[in-house]
């Protein structure tokens, strides 16, 4: 399933990835923010659990915003993993 997470709080306006039927998380791209980190950010995710993401990602904050990009990956993963067990 194909996920476009509108976010919230961050620079990157919209995190677009896959999620597959076992929870793997790929083709994660980023509209906005910081184009160098997020490349690498979706690099080094690639093919990663939904769990891992979530685990390792929730919580990262950036400036005084209480949230970052990597922060809302965690909860477009966490929205798309609530929508592949519906």
């Amino acid at each position: 399933m194909h996920i476009d997470y509108n976010t919230t709080g961050c620079c990157a306006r919209v995190i677009s990835f896959d999620i597959s039927d076992d929870n793997i998380i790929t083709n994660i791209s980023f509209d906005g923010g910081c184009n160098g980190n997020l490349k690498m950010i979706s690099k080094l995710l690639e093919g990663k659990s939904a769990d891992f993401i979530i685990s390792n990602c929730s919580g990262n904050l950036c400036r005084n915003k209480g949230t970052s990009c990597a922060d809302q990956l965690a909860e477009g993963v966490k929205f798309a993993v609530a929508e592949n067990n519906k």
